[in-house]
């Protein structure tokens, strides 16, 4: 007979045992044996799966199946049943479709690089918690986006949907988005409804898409009021935006354009604003004042721009010495006239703003048509202009006559040589223009391969700065007036001037070294053509 004590040894025994025993066997039997389970933490990714496994814990909280040959039909329905988990990552994987079957409370989603084409409202509704989804570099479309697909999803804050096939912002859109990615699409026109009611929006991101300033819509960002940054880079903007969000905005980029002019106003009531970036653009000065309402800005990036240190930059200079140490100013080195080249602006002393030019003008009368001149055909708004990284502006030594067609319209042009590698161009109009259109072709170049190049200026501007000519080469340069509603007059022939650039010289290292960032040296005989009206003042007559 067993004793009241050595039973109850026995009984512990064995409770012990099977205390020690039952987690690991329970452990081993609910983690999947291609993975690895580690307190709620499932790691499946990098296993060349076709198909999520299946007997994933039922506590697990966070999915890592990236980087595997996952596709739609190797989702599991009862992958749906795993309510704590919150995090997946799926990207890298086979997908064609929006997956479904996905846990009811996920709040981060990873899909990039798939190929997901569609966005259904029955796939995101299943999802209602979701607060990040990330869709970059997959195959969307803005019609392949269903009307409504978001109208569930109120706890979304982080839409990314870099590298896709978008050729608009996507509608509807929830109002609880802070952060929207949209780089690299194919972007041209953006529409006042079509960001309307993201109140929430704190984040915008543009870079990379086809935007110029008549695709941006009246206001279309002035109603983002917790907008703090937005980001515009590598687009085809020729002027800086207005009517910008004024209540937070705390950081613009705008560099990698082809900006040539600052509207006054661009910059108004931005007073939280304490970065701003217009790098690599064609600024040649500033109207007096544009930073005016920029009380908190700190950081001030202008680089690579052709400055043009005139009388029209003195004010710039006096700002830049009255600015606190805290304020940092990067790029405001001149580029011309030649006796200041490569000198800090601020550094400049008031004697060097020479409100007289010394380029030689030339004339040209404009008495004749020639009839039947080819020009390649031209697309509504500029292409965009490549830029090298070795710009030399050359001074012109040869004249040619110009082609044109009767006009009543007339355009002074004066075309002043300030240095080899710089060309300042101002004109007088006689009659009002909304804008004008100048191109400029290398010869010998054939159209076909984009060597002709276009910019729009203007009605009230009356200069502008050319940059990024091959040395010593011929060159054919157009311009034309625009109505108002922005096409090109049928009527009008482009007045055009065909011109030799002049051969490189040699430089002293101590004037035309920018002090910020060396340029490398010009490298390059094919550069595409920048811009350049030949050494000429051309009498445009329409009778």
């Amino acid at each position: 007979m067993i004793s009241p004590a050595w039973s109850l040894f026995l009984i512990g025994t064995k409770i012990g045992l099977f205390f020690q025993v039952a987690p690991l066997s329970v452990m081993a039997k609910s983690c999947p044996s291609v993975c690895r389970c580690d307190a709620g933490f499932i790691y499946c990714n990098d296993r060349s799966l076709t198909s999520i496994p299946v007997g994933i814990p039922e506590d697990a909280t966070t999915l890592y199946l990236q980087n595997n040959q996952i596709n739609n039909v190797g989702i599991p329905s009862d992958l749906k049943n795993l309510l704590k988990v919150q995090r997946i990552y799926l990207y890298h994987n086979s997908l064609d479709e929006f997956p479904t079957n996905l846990p009811k409370y996920v709040k981060e989603l990873h899909l990039q690089e798939n190929n997901i084409r569609t966005i259904t409202y029955d796939s995101l509704s299943k999802i209602p918690y979701l607060e990040e989804l990330h869709l970059d570099d997959n195959s969307v479309s803005a019609v392949s986006i269903e009307e409504g697909a978001f109208r569930d999803s109120n706890y979304l804050r982080l839409l990314f949907l870099s590298r896709n096939h978008l050729s608009t912002i996507p509608g509807g859109l929830p109002r609880t988005i802070e952060e929207l990615r949209l780089d690299d699409n194919r972007i041209s026109t953006i529409s006042s409804p079509s960001l309307h009611g993201l109140t929430s929006l704190k984040r915008l991101v543009l870079d990379g898409n086809l935007l110029n300033n008549h695709g941006l819509g009246d206001k279309v960002f002035f109603n983002l009021v917790n907008l703090t940054e937005l980001s515009l880079v590598r687009n085809s903007l020729t002027a800086a935006p207005v009517n910008l969000p004024g209540t937070s905005l705390r950081k613009l980029y705008l560099q990698d354009n082809h900006i040539n002019r600052v509207p006054p106003n661009a910059f108004s009531y931005l007073r939280q604003l304490y970065r701003l970036d217009m790098s690599n653009n064609n600024l040649s000065n500033l109207p007096q004042g544009i930073f005016d309402d920029l009380d908190n800005i700190t950081q001030l990036i202008l680089r690579n721009n052709p400055w043009y240190c005139g009388c029209k930059m003195k004010w710039v200079r006096d700002w830049l010495q009255s600015l606190p140490v805290k304020v940092n100013v990067r790029g405001l080195m001149c580029q011309a006239p030649e006796k200041v080249r490569g000198m800090a602006i601020k550094d400049l002393s008031a004697e060097l703003f020479d409100c007289k030019d010394s380029g030689i003008v030339s004339t040209v009368q404009i008495t004749t048509a020639i009839p039947n001149t080819a020009y390649p055909a031209q697309g509504q708004w500029p292409a965009p202009v490549t830029k090298q990284p070795d710009i030399k502006n050359p001074k012109l030594t040869k004249d040619q006559r110009t082609t044109g067609s009767p006009s009543r319209k007339t355009i002074l042009i004066t075309v002043k040589s300030v240095t080899p590698d710089t060309i300042h161009i101002s004109w007088r109009l006689a009659l009002p223009m909304t804008a004008l259109r100048l191109s400029w072709l290398k010869l010998g170049h054939s159209p076909a391969f984009g060597s002709i190049t276009e910019t729009i200026v203007t009605g009230e501007r009356s200069e502008y700065l050319v940059t990024a000519l091959e040395p010593e080469s011929p060159y054919r340069v157009c311009m034309v007036p625009m109505e108002t509603s922005n096409l090109y007059l049928f009527d009008e022939t482009p007045v055009c001037i065909e011109t030799q650039t002049a051969p490189l010289r040699m430089y002293n290292p101590t004037t035309t070294l920018n002090r910020e960032q060396e340029k490398e040296p010009y490298k390059n005989p094919n550069l595409p053509l920048a811009a350049i009206i030949g050494g000429a003042v051309a009498l445009i007559l329409k009778l």
